[in-house]
């Protein structure tokens, strides 16, 4: 099975970000929701705490629920930190939309226009194409599988979880999605995505500007399914974090690191110089062609006469073993670690057998890294959830580090 048939299942993070604009919903309009005017409560800890629930597999995706609008109503996310723009399914009304948890959002007056300083956030650092400040501001996001959300931003207040429960407000803009595509049927069963960038437009930022949050995300996957996600910087003292700097490019708001060697058994694997995106929403990683040629051959090396590779329409990739694999555990020591080393940080991501392995419902040990340049990511290269599975990640934009632990994802954070 190719990786164009993987996109089917699962999302990639937008890598490639898009911007354009379309005119609907006339007739409706802004309402009086000014983020300034709500109350900044005290947070627990420097961090806004959320429970992760989903998994790499069969899932495909993580999520939270978050309360949105005035009475509050529970929406799950997709958690995204390779886009900036959070938005839900919307009845405005509804032109494509997936079906997924509860109803779509339905808008009451409280659509940003072209005159709001969301709106150029959302555009930032180009201007918004629109013919009048008065119009409604519209949004269009493009993710690299060639999904999109097409919409229109709005303001609504958002509950956020303090100490033991959750309080009103603020009020934050994001995208009200009336119509979306999916490369495949089995998108994921959310109400939309939360995009967790650094850009303007985020959530994140949001929150900064109100002196509610310092700009630090954390994320706490765990292989066993659920975790915890932070906004804040409550867990950015976790012993044993290493910490690698950013690379930032103009007009990209990836989280991106490098360059980074690509070493196999703790030995050079040859292929070296690789840039790296940090994705959780993409469920698997990505190489690019040479990078994942490399890795699937020294791979094969190491298994053969051990085990049989065998068709399994759950990855391209996959191995049989003498029995049928019940845990990633169970197939571990058949293979060797990879590690990321990152040659102007003198630092090391490493992957073992755990994040990059999965078992599907065969009883098959599946190669969880995939080809990028298959599926139109070209030299890019993603790490995504597998790789993330049982680590503490913060994206400090602070200091604009990425750092990252060995961490029992499945034990809540102390309150």
């Amino acid at each position: 099975m190719g990786a164009s048939r993987i996109m089917e299942r699962r999302r990639v993070g937008s890598l490639f970000i898009v911007a354009m604009r379309f005119l609907v919903l006339s007739g409706m309009f802004l309402g009086c929701f000014s983020a300034s005017n709500q109350p900044v409560p005290s947070g627990l800890g420097n961090s806004l705490v959320f429970t992760i629930h989903g998994n790499v597999y069969p899932q495909g995706f993580y999520s939270v629920s978050l309360s949105i609008g005035n009475p509050p109503k529970p929406y799950f996310l997709d958690i995204d930190s390779g886009s900036d723009l959070t938005w839900l399914q919307c009845d405005a009304p509804c032109i494509s939309c997936i079906k997924g948890p509860h109803m779509p959002y339905k808008p009451n007056k409280n659509i940003v226009k072209c005159n709001d300083p969301m709106c150029s956030a959302f555009y930032w650092p180009s201007h918004p194409p629109c013919k009048s400040p008065q119009e409604q501001c519209d949004y269009e996001v493009k993710y690299a599988d060639h999904g999109s959300s097409l919409g229109v931003l709005v303001n609504d207040f958002f509950s956020l979880p303090y100490g033991n429960g959750s309080v009103p407000g603020p009020s934050l803009t994001f995208g009200c999605g009336y119509d979306q595509h999916y490369p495949g049927p089995n998108a994921p069963f959310t109400d939309g995505v939360l995009g967790l960038g650094y850009g303007k437009s985020s959530i994140v930022t949001q929150l900064k500007n109100l002196g509610m949050i310092r700009s630090v995300v954390g994320h706490c996957l765990s292989g066993q399914g659920g975790g915890f996600l932070s906004l804040g910087d409550g867990f950015s003292d976790i012993p044993g974090m290493i910490w690698t700097p950013m690379s930032r490019k103009s007009g990209e708001n990836s989280y991106l690191l490098g360059p980074a060697d690509l070493l196999f058994n703790g030995q050079s694997s040859g292929v070296k110089g690789l840039s790296l995106v940090f994705d959780s929403g993409s469920s698997y990683t990505y190489f690019n062609a040479q990078a994942y040629k490399t890795t699937l051959s020294l791979l094969r090396k190491s298994v053969n006469g051990k085990l049989k590779e065998t068709a399994d329409e759950t990855l391209p990739v996959c191995w049989k073993g003498p029995q049928p694999f019940r845990y990633v555990s169970e197939a571990k020591n058949y293979f060797k670690p990879l590690a990321l080393s990152f040659t102007k940080a003198k630092t090391r991501l490493q992957l073992s057998p755990e994040s990059y392995l999965i078992i599907s419902k065969h009883g098959n040990a599946c190669l969880g890294i995939l080809n990028g340049s298959e599926i139109g990511l070209g030299d890019s290269n993603l790490i995504g959830d597998i790789s993330f599975q049982d680590k503490m990640v913060i994206y400090d934009n602070e200091r604009q580090l990425i750092g990252w632990a060995a961490k029992d994802c499945n034990r809540p954070p102390k309150s």
